[in-house]
């Protein structure tokens, strides 16, 4: 069992009635053609001295270029596969997946080649409806869309004035 955890949020809009939510897939050549169980809601590690929150937004603006703000729906932590603890928000919200922008990290690739390349740390991000999300996302990470699903309600609509 790992002490390793992460923080993260799970944006998600009203489009036409249908709740979507943004996910993210992996950059690297580890994961270049792999789809589905390897995106994720944006996120990244912290240490305990951070406030679980403040990386989780920290982490998805390295990760998207986007600084959010908001009222922040805390979900319930999971644990994935590996053993790392995830903290998550939910947050209404959205942004334009072509104008993503991630930080980046460096690998020697190929193995054992001396040469360091750089690689975004996401490589592309998107916009899903709930169960084309659910065949995407890792699969510890499906509770959060349960839970969102079961926690937002779709935006009231406004009925025009009795004349």
């Amino acid at each position: 069992m790992t002490n390793a955890q992460s923080a993260g949020i799970l944006l998600y809009r009203w489009t036409a009635g249908t709740l979507e939510v943004f996910l993210v897939h992996p950059g690297g050549p580890f994961w270049k053609n792999k789809d589905a169980g390897c995106w994720s809601i944006p996120k990244g590690e912290f240490e305990n001295a951070e406030p679980a929150l403040d990386a989780a937004i920290r982490e998805f603006r390295e990760e998207t270029g986007f600084a959010l703000k908001g009222h922040f729906q805390a979900l319930s932590p999971i644990r994935q596969k590996g053993g790392k603890r995830i903290f998550a928000w939910a947050l209404s919200g959205d942004l334009d997946p072509e104008t993503i922008i991630s930080n980046t990290f460096e690998l020697e690739w190929p193995r054992h080649s001396g040469k360091l390349r750089q690689y975004p740390e996401v490589d592309k991000g998107g916009w899903f409806t709930l169960a084309a999300a659910r065949e995407i996302i890792n699969p510890a990470q499906i509770a959060f869309l349960e839970e969102l699903e079961e926690t937002v309600a779709p935006p009231a609509t406004v009925a025009p004035p009795n004349t």
